[in-house]
């Protein structure tokens, strides 16, 4: 693909795609491709997650590395970044001095790649969207679905606005609308999925009578880390010599935001009611487990230059904070400040120095294609609402929300899977049918602890 459409002699980029055959002896004509979220994740690495679900059960599945990511030439990544985050899981998460770590980091890759000839502001939404139309024109297909999550979702949506020929279907998992992603919508997104979980144990006589008043338990956590963090040393989840970490307030809200930083949602009651006895062991693992990312694999420079360009530019520090308060009236503004998953992006922003391209990419898409939406209702970093809300200018969308799923919805939910199934057989039909009996699993409940 060319790096840049429209810039004559410019140079070119290599993606990796991959075609998975149809389980089906007699699989249908129109096969389904999937958009990777992120930005900067890799698309190969969710081929098992997406055959364990079925995607390919009547269908070929078409896999591509977005531009930028893993097995992409060039690829985006920042091992800079990685080895920065390594090391900060035993930093103060929102102290500026952890801030001008990450912006030094940043600027070394940008640095990096922008020696090597890389033009950063061409990686973004619109030219992965046109990525995607090659490729279908290249393969001779007719006529495809696309099934996108998170990021992918916000890529499936301008792919459907700019691209619609050849479109049968587009199914999006976990939404990022793209005409309302910013940096204060992480915040609302948060409060929705930790206020969910929350009214989920209210729900279950034992985890209310267990853990009443979740809510003022998180609070008063996150003020209190806050205050006066604790700095612990632990052993991995995954094994390894021990780790110094660092759990403040900002560390806490993250964790959670973060699927529980890898702990089941049926968990995080148990979890907050340990720490506020004076025993931080579940978060602090989960703190951890960041301390041996998989260096190179992820590409940040693809993530940054889209969100520099597609979701920083337009609201300034002062809204991040606006909507953190909001959002959680009760946490101290030193956390407020920070959108959640990514803290000090208007530093590093301006360290990575990409156009603003808001104009052009925060647009709604309105189309008539059929499209299914699914959202998981414990999901802060999706909030499940966008999901309906996307909708609006999708009239012949089907909206499901799965209670008790975090993001990336279909892998955890075989019900999420039947009714995937049933929209690509019958896009303007599907049998949502299975959704009503569902409910969130039993949250665990722990013995009573007293106070350390």
């Amino acid at each position: 693909m060319p790096e840049t459409r429209g810039h004559r002699g410019g140079r070119t980029v290599k993606l990796t795609v991959a075609i998975v055959p149809a389980a089906s002896s007699r699989p249908a004509q129109d096969p389904v491709v999937f958009m990777e979220g992120g930005p900067g994740g890799e698309a190969i690495s969710a081929i098992p997650f997406l055959v364990a679900s079925g995607v390919n059960r009547d269908r070929d599945l078409i896999v591509m590395t977005q531009r930028g990511a893993l097995h992409s030439q060039p690829n985006l990544a920042c091992p800079e970044i990685d080895r920065f985050n390594a090391a900060a899981v035993g930093l103060p998460y929102d102290a500026p001095s952890t801030g001008r770590g990450l912006v030094r980091a940043a600027k070394q890759c940008r640095d990096r790649l922008t020696a090597e000839g890389i033009r950063l502001s061409s990686y973004n939404t619109t030219e992965n969207a046109a990525d995607f139309a090659d490729l279908r024109r290249a393969l001779g297909i007719k006529r495809w679905n696309v099934y996108g999550y998170s990021y992918g979702t916000d890529l499936a949506l301008t792919y459907l606005r700019l691209h619609p020929q050849g479109i049968r279907s587009v199914a999006i998992d976990s939404v990022v609308p793209p005409q309302i992603v910013s940096l204060p919508w992480a915040w609302d997104s948060a409060q929705e999925g930790i206020n969910t979980i929350f009214a989920a144990c209210e729900a279950q006589p034992a985890c209310k009578s267990r853990y009443p008043n979740l809510s003022r338990t998180l609070t008063e956590q996150v003020r209190r880390l806050e205050a006066n963090p604790l700095r612990l040393t632990v052993q991995p989840p995954g094994g390894g010599s021990p780790v110094k970490v660092v759990l403040d307030g900002g560390t806490l809200v993250n964790l959670l935001v973060a699927d529980g930083g890898g702990m089941p949602a049926v968990d995080v009651p148990a979890a907050l009611d340990e720490l506020a006895h004076g025993n931080p062991e579940r978060f602090a693992q989960a703190q951890a487990a960041g301390a041996t990312p998989a260096i190179g694999e992820f590409a940040h420079g693809l993530t940054h230059s889209v969100a520099c360009s597609e979701w920083a530019p337009g609201y300034s520090k002062a809204d991040v904070l606006a909507a953190g308060r909001r959002a959680f009236p009760g946490f101290p503004d030193t956390v407020l400040a920070h959108a959640p998953q990514l803290p000090f992006e208007h530093d590093l922003c301006r360290a990575w120095d990409v156009p603003d391209r808001t104009a052009i990419q925060r647009v709604a898409t309105y189309s008539n294609v059929p499209t299914l939406i699914v959202s998981g209702t414990f999901d802060a970093k999706t909030g499940a609402s966008w999901g309906p809300y996307t909708g609006r200018t999708l009239p012949r969308s089907t909206a499901v929300r799965i209670p008790g799923i975090g993001h990336f919805v279909v892998p955890q939910s075989p019900c999420a899977q039947r009714v995937l199934a049933s929209f690509l057989t019958r896009p303007t039909a599907p049998d949502t049918g299975c959704v009503a009996g569902l409910a969130p699993e039993p949250f665990t409940i722990t013995p009573e602890l007293e106070t350390r």
